[in-house]
């Protein structure tokens, strides 16, 4: 009632780029839609991640065309009838978007998350999965492990950082108890803020371990986020 609904499709184009395509679209229908545009995910073995995001950002520009109508059938269609040219237009702008990036990604829309794991079992595909999906949204920030705290602060792109976020619910990214492949399902938002001007911006992605509290405090100081270490982790020691 208070979050909506999010569902998976998988629909397989034929004869593109001469064979079958797959494509694994989620979306997250808010209490609202379709007063409110949704939240599309794109996914695709066959595509890489600049395509994924390309095919979604033409999603929501459609989806823009059908508000306050339901939309979720028509955007189907849309893209099975133009996928083909979605790809073939992302490869022509890929290097203009490149060479264009650094001018146009201002301060005003850097977010920062920081998130609350309570394990990882399987900790070392976790932790690769983890780093190809800051990689391939271009996020930065530290995946931090201190004792049985587990931390990730992320910062980039508000859009980037709320698809990293529908990858992270949704994926299987762990193991259960039992050995078999589980989504993520003990985690906590702390914190989805602006950037400001005295906080740090991270410059590349890296997984820390700390030995002491101490230790990781001095990270989130070195950061210029002091106040968010002491409202934040302290209590997960709890």
């Amino acid at each position: 009632e208070t979050h909506g609904i999010t569902f998976r499709i998988q629909i397989g184009v034929k004869e593109l780029l001469d064979t079958d395509l797959v494509l694994k679209l989620l979306f997250h229908l808010p209490v609202n839609y379709p007063s409110t545009l949704p939240d599309i995910s794109v996914n695709s073995d066959q595509l890489t991640r600049a395509q994924c995001m390309d095919v979604k950002d033409k999603l929501l520009e459609q989806a823009k065309k059908h508000l306050a109508e339901p939309m979720v059938h028509n955007l189907i269609l849309w893209i099975q009838q133009h996928l083909k040219d979605v790809i073939k237009q992302s490869a022509t702008v890929c290097n203009e978007k490149t060479t264009l990036s650094k001018g146009t990604s201002t301060e005003d829309g850097i977010w920062m998350l920081l998130l609350h794991l309570d394990h990882m079992r399987a900790k070392a595909k976790y932790v690769k999965t983890v780093e190809k999906w800051a990689s391939d949204l271009r996020l930065t920030g530290r995946l931090m492990f201190m004792g049985k705290i587990i931390l990730i602060l992320l910062q980039g792109d508000r859009s980037n950082i709320k698809e990293y976020l529908i990858l992270q619910k949704t994926s299987k990214v762990d193991v259960d108890s039992s050995g078999k492949k589980c989504k993520e399902k003990m985690i906590s938002i702390l914190c989805e803020t602006k950037v400001q001007s005295q906080h740090k911006r991270f410059q590349t992605f890296e997984v820390k371990e700390y030995s002491t509290l101490d230790e990781l405090q001095k990270e989130f100081e070195t950061a210029g986020l002091t106040t968010f270490f002491s409202e934040f982790v302290p209590p997960l020691l709890k």
